[in-house]
């Protein structure tokens, strides 16, 4: 995923073992001991449906439109500008609507409203800001279109790099006399790649089926264990599709799709999930006839522009703050890890014991929908008690990325993430 530099461990892993204990069983509290699920006067209100509406019979005269009525209409209408509402991602709507309904996954209140002070706290202490993005050795230092490229393929490809193997036996990159794994192995191979003259961030590229092909893509992401990327198959049709995208709709580049966000950042993920069907990360839930719209990677790929222009440039966006968390398989577990999330029994044990969660399921969209609403409420307690403090969902995720990622590093995990695999995260 795209995020911030991990820095080296520090007292960060030790407060928060003090203050959420690594040992925090997984437990389960009822959603009623949190709020009601049904409303107290539910049995006084009836369905629209069962109401039979009618309409009285007119004469032919009084179905006759007012045309002088049309006319006072047009004139007021006439040479007023259309007011367009600002685009919205519908990711939050969608979160809390799964959280209002969730039966294996519910939220802490108060775990959250300690969580947000400390995260606060630290977060002011190290002077976290979208600059820290540049910083990492990985990422690209120009702001220029190349970079636009190179990050677009990035998130393109941001998905599935968890392993059931030890560290030393999982997918890993060796790049500048240092092994990467997880998202790092995607970047290093990407700058790897770049050095070695093969042009991966080019749409040209993907589309040429003699240049770009799988056994390429296994040279541009070789590893230096026996495991191989995972869905490597999955990547180069994400490779594909967006080639082709691009050279229909947008000039065979992604800083023309920026372009046409005009500057608004749910407008660009609105984009996204439009014209890419591999960026289209929205799921059926429970019946609810509209999907519920998750979009990690449409969503931190507008982040990734954010913090490396530094607001600036490809990554100016009047509406950044609509962007959300980036519903993975590591912010939750850190979550669950805080005590702001709880799991049920059976979602519980399935975690513990790594099971494969299937993908599209209830308890998958339970678990991103619920860790989505979880940072909102983290977000909105920290500006409530500071109403000056800039900080957004996209620094809290990648905050809380940077944490678990010391704690790991520590070996002082207490749960194992869920396993999913699948392209979206």
């Amino acid at each position: 995923m795209g995020r911030y530099p991990i820095s080296k461990p520090s007292s960060l892993c030790v407060m928060f073992r003090d203050i959420f204990p690594v040992h925090v069983p997984l437990r389960w509290t009822p959603l009623s001991d949190h709020r009601p699920t049904t409303h107290p006067a539910a049995p006084f209100f009836r369905p629209l449906s069962s109401f039979h509406l009618t309409t009285p019979k007119m004469s032919d005269s009084e179905s006759e439109p007012d045309l002088e009525l049309l006319a006072l209409l047009r004139q007021h209408l006439q040479g007023k500008p259309t007011v367009s509402a600002e685009p919205e991602t519908g990711v939050l709507e969608g979160a809390e609507y799964v959280y209002d309904n969730a039966i294996d996954v519910a939220i802490d209140m108060r775990s959250c409203k300690n969580a947000a002070a400390v995260i606060y706290a630290q977060m002011q202490r190290k002077q976290y800001s979208a600059a820290s993005w540049s910083a990492h050795e990985l990422h690209p230092k120009s702001k220029d279109a190349a970079t636009v490229a190179f990050i677009f393929t990035m998130d393109l490809l941001n998905f599935s790099f968890w392993s059931e193997r030890s560290a030393a036996e999982r997918f890993a990159v060796e790049y500048r006399g240092k092994r990467w794994t997880g998202y790092w192995s995607l970047v290093a191979a990407l700058q790897r790649a770049l050095d070695e003259g093969i042009p991966i961030t080019d749409s040209h590229f993907w589309q040429d089926e003699e240049a770009c092909t799988l056994d390429v893509l296994r040279q541009v992401f070789r590893s230096c264990t026996d495991e191989e990327m995972p869905l490597l198959a999955e990547r180069l049709a994400c490779l594909r599709e967006a080639g082709t995208v691009l050279y229909e709709k947008y000039q065979c580049h992604p800083t023309h799709l920026v372009d046409a966000a005009n500057g608004s950042a749910a407008a660009l993920v609105n984009l996204l999930a439009r014209d890419f069907s591999c960026f289209r990360d929205e799921h059926r839930f429970e019946g609810r006839r509209k999907p519920i719209r998750i979009l990690k990677r449409p969503q931190i790929l507008v982040a990734d522009l954010w913090a490396c222009f530094e607001g600036g440039g490809y990554g100016e966006f009047r509406d950044i703050d609509k962007i959300t968390m980036f519903a993975d398989y590591r912010v939750p577990q850190i979550l669950n890890s805080m005590g702001c999330l709880y799991y049920s029994p059976p979602l519980g044990t399935a975690i513990r014991l790594k099971r494969e969660i299937p993908h599209g399921g209830s308890w998958e969209m339970q678990l991103r929908a619920c860790s989505i609403w979880c940072v909102e409420l983290i977000r909105r307690e920290i500006i409530k008690e500071h109403p000056d403090a800039h900080i957004n969902a996209i620094l809290i995720d990648f905050f809380l990325y940077d944490t678990i990622k010391e704690m790991e590093a520590a070996g002082e995990e207490s749960v194992p993430h869920h396993r999913t695999r699948s392209i979206w995260y």
